[in-house]
């Protein structure tokens, strides 16, 4: 496995912090600090009020914007959701898709993670999606299995060429939020095992281009090791993304 065929991506997930007017001063912090870093993709995975501001904030720099959820439909009664097209046409060009938290409290499913993936990959956008284990399915020992089923039914119908598009959080659910984190030990191992899922459901090669983040509580301190790790192309992440010098640590450690 060649880690130099594929170019990590350091993803800042905000969650539901930030306004307007604190993305637009958090993003004028950190284009400075990250300037000509272009060893590793750095995207920034804001709430939706936010999008319009980070895109013009972030624009001439190496900083790319990205939202947190989309919906499967084009359009519709569907009251708070936001197209693919929407998003498209505000400027993002990533989007979180399958995260813990939208499973977790929104009802997300694995099938609705499945219909969200083709919308986004359709329209153009660039897909973050979500897979991890819960805390009582690892005590279990069926990581490998979860993790695998998760990863399969979202990539249903997703194309070799529309997987070009795809990168895959490896995000245990026990880690996040919690300050607990997988070991880097663990988090090569399951993201190896999903790279074994994608070399069958395509090929090899595909599996050795596709970037697989780990996504369970990195932060500056750890993300050295955990970048380390031959399957570990990067990270999803959450609180250490709302702190540029924090972020900017763990962007320097992917470069």
């Amino acid at each position: 496995m060649n880690k130099n065929l594929r170019k990590p991506v350091i993803a800042g997930n905000w969650k539901m912090n930030m306004t307007p007017a604190k993305t637009a001063a958090f993003i004028e912090e950190l284009k400075v600090k990250v300037a000509g870093k272009n060893e590793c993709d750095i995207v920034l995975c804001v709430p939706y009020v936010d999008i319009q501001t980070a895109v013009a904030s972030a624009k001439g720099t190496n900083v790319k914007i990205g939202a947190q959820n989309v919906h499967f439909k084009e359009s519709g009664a569907y009251t708070g959701e936001i197209s693919a097209e929407m998003l498209l046409e505000i400027g993002a060009e990533y989007v979180v898709i399958g995260h813990s938290e939208r499973r977790q409290y929104f009802g997300e499913t694995d099938e609705t993670v499945n219909l969200r993936t083709l919308a986004a990959l359709n329209a153009g956008l660039k897909v973050i999606l979500c897979v991890g284990e819960m805390l009582d399915e690892r005590e279990l020992g069926i990581t490998e299995e979860i993790v695998s089923m998760q990863t399969k039914i979202a990539l249903k119908d997703v194309s070799a060429e529309m997987l070009k598009n795809v990168i895959i959080a490896y995000e245990p659910v026990w880690a996040i939020g919690t300050g607990k984190t997988a070991t880097a030990e663990q988090a090569e191992e399951v993201c190896a095992i999903i790279r074994n899922v994608i070399a069958k459901l395509y090929t090899k090669a595909d599996a050795d281009a596709t970037v697989i983040q780990y996504g369970g509580s990195m932060n500056a301190k750890n993300a050295s090791e955990l970048l380390s790790k031959e399957n570990v192309d990067g990270g999803l992440i959450g609180g250490a993304s709302l702190k540029t010098e924090d972020f900017t640590i763990i962007v320097d450690a992917a470069q």
